[in-house]
């Protein structure tokens, strides 16, 4: 007794290919696995219009031939005829979106040119109509030579044309296989789908012809790498021009706040906790609030329309130079927020050398616990003047900082694939999602969770730090009358000048030393250890902000200042990236050379800033 006849369901992820598998099969389906392999397995019983079984095996969505996943390694294998136990296919039925015709064409022309007998289903065809495009399946059947057929599946709309034609191509006579050069070159692929989905498009609503005419400019990559840059530049410029009148608020109710405390309490050492470790060392961190969301918005309101991808797009090229998979920018874009989600998403990324090298890098991304410290010191001692109109010199300083991380991620990405995380990077494939304006409660409720997550961590962690810095910093006083200063005299102190001439070739005092050890806790503890450091050091200082601002002028030369930067650029992580590696990478081995390497990164990094402004009499 013959076998049933093998037929494939195949197509990009998201082309709604499961729906049509479950229409097309209903009840009649088994799940198991893959031989040899974890990747689930779905396969059912198709009945044709005469009755006769045909056994559908719906393969995992697939971009290219070229897997850079298992999943997508088991959809090559199958079709080649190569998977263990598995028979070849005798008939392909590839599911397209109707509505992204041109990206799902291409990996549609690398099946049809395996030369096994192809039909379309031409999936989602009502969605696309709603968007205001309008195909001629006949013309797209024409163009690439198989049978297309228009489905809905969630509708069921279609499927008797579909099982007619899927009887039609495994009846009728073989198809010659044709020559597969096309197929070897994805850049060729992809012009001959765009190609081919022009000449099938009837028509489109002005919608969708202003969203080519967008990604003709966002995806050139040198118009597209201009445009980036000049949203990032807008985007720096604005977190010190909006940013700047709710901070101040911010750092004066925390001032009339301290003020409020000392007026009410005596002297005593609870006061000095509240005022000089609480509120001076919270209160610093907290100011930053503004301009944190200021980013955030920003960066929800490019996810929402559509153009975070295209950015992606255009660093997976980037990405592809330093010898990373385009699946790390993603893990990457995710550190500029924290490094740890960032760090815990490189689990999609398969191979094993790509993921390493983008845990390693990812604490060089700017997260947004740098920021109160770049604002901090650039609102401190970076003139605020204009550059050109409406171009404030701040703003390029703070836009140099976060190109510096990404400059340093590539050099250090390069330096590991050759050495440490050598091998082979594999492609990547992705869809571009449609151009939209996004809902206002959408961003409200984004920026209403990351306040919340912040200021969590302000009343948490920072401030458990700043009070166990203020302990160390309080105790023992020095004598009635002494000379020292009460932050020498005590045990951070002593600490600090022990450690201090280590830092001192790079231009770092001990303010900076004694900021540096609990910013290991979280980066932004920084700010909150110089305001606790100033409220106890300072006479008659209450740790504002204003007055950290002109302690940090009075007593920093700009040299110093802008070793500090760049000591933020590379300085080795938080604890919990620390932890997230361990956990990541089984073992302290990898966070201990990544702590090493930024470590000396960021120590070389600061003293050569320091020299070289020392060197042109800043």
């Amino acid at each position: 007794m013959n076998a049933a006849p093998l037929v494939a369901l195949v197509g990009n992820p998201n082309a709604g290919k499961s729906a049509l598998f479950n229409a097309l099969t209903g009840a009649r389906q088994k799940v198991g696995n893959y031989p040899g392999v974890t990747v689930e397995r779905h396969s059912g019983r198709l009945v044709l219009p005469d009755g006769r079984p045909v056994e559908l095996v719906d393969l995992p969505g697939a971009y290219s031939l070229e897997p850079s996943s298992p999943d997508e390694r088991v959809t090559r294998d199958f079709l080649a005829g190569t998977q263990a136990g598995e028979r070849l296919p005798d008939a392909l039925v590839v599911v397209v979106d109707a509505s992204n015709l041109d990206n799902h064409l291409r990996f549609t022309l690398q099946l049809i040119a395996l030369g096994l007998p192809v039909v379309v289903a031409l999936n989602m065809i009502d969605l696309a109509e709603r968007d205001g495009l309008k195909l001629d399946p006949e013309r797209l059947s024409r163009e690439l030579g198989v049978p297309v057929v228009p489905t809905v599946a969630v509708r069921r709309r279609g499927l008797d044309d579909l099982r007619a034609q899927v009887d039609g191509i495994l009846t009728g006579p073989p198809r010659a296989k044709p020559a597969p050069a096309d197929a070897e070159d994805i850049v060729t692929l992809q012009r001959r789908a765009r190609k081919i989905a022009a000449l099938a498009t009837v028509s489109e609503a002005p919608v969708r012809r202003w969203g080519h005419a967008l990604d003709s400019v966002a995806l050139h990559p040198v118009s597209g790498v201009l445009l980036l840059l000049a949203i990032l530049f807008v985007m720096f410029q604005t977190v010190f021009w909006a940013g700047a009148a709710p901070a101040d608020a911010i750092a004066a109710g925390f001032d009339w706040l301290s003020g409020v405390v000392k007026q009410v309490m005596p002297d005593s050492v609870l006061r000095s906790l509240i005022t000089d470790g609480v509120i001076a060392g919270v209160g610093a961190v907290v100011k930053f609030l503004p301009q944190i969301l200021v980013m955030f918005f920003f960066i929800l309101l490019l996810e929402a329309s559509g153009y975070m991808v295209r950015a992606a797009f255009l660093m997976d090229r980037l990405m592809a130079h330093a010898g990373l998979s385009g699946r790390a920018f993603i893990p990457l874009l995710s550190s500029f927020a924290c490094a740890v989600p960032g760090i815990m998403s490189t689990r999609t990324i398969d191979d094993e050398k790509d993921r390493l090298t983008t845990i390693l890098i990812a604490p060089l991304m700017t997260c947004s616990a740098r920021l109160p410290v770049y604002t901090l010191i650039i609102g401190a001692l970076i003139p605020n003047v204009r550059v050109l109109p409406f171009v404030g010199l701040q703003g390029l300083v703070m836009l140099g900082l976060y190109i510096m991380g990404v400059v340093g991620a590539f050099v250090v990405a390069v330096v590991l694939r050759k050495t440490v995380t050598q091998g082979a990077s594999s492609g990547f494939m992705m869809e571009m999602p449609k151009y939209q304006l996004p809902q206002l409660n959408h961003l409200a409720i984004g920026l209403w969770s990351r306040a919340a997550i912040f200021l969590k961590r302000a009343g948490t962690t920072i401030a458990f730090t700043t009070i166990v810095l203020w302990a160390m910093l309080s105790f023992p006083k020095p004598p009635e009358g002494s000379p020292v200063s009460p932050v020498n005299y005590s045990v951070a102190g002593r600490i600090a000048n022990g450690i201090e001439p280590a830092f001192r070739p790079i231009g770092f005092n001990r303010d900076i030393v004694l900021a540096l050890i609990p910013a290991m806790a979280a980066r932004e503890v920084a700010v909150a250890a110089l305001g606790t450091v100033y409220a106890i050091d300072e006479s008659g200082s209450d740790g504002g902000e204003a007055q950290i601002a002109t302690t940090l002028a009075k007593r920093w030369s700009l040299p110093t200042a802008l070793a500090f930067l760049m000591w933020f650029v590379f300085a080795p992580q938080c604890i919990s990236t620390i932890a997230v590696t361990r956990r990541e990478t089984n073992g302290w081995k990898w966070p201990a050379f990544m702590v090493g390497y930024l470590f000396a990164l960021a120590y070389g990094a600061a003293g050569a800033t320091y020299w070289v402004a020392k060197s042109f009499g800043l």
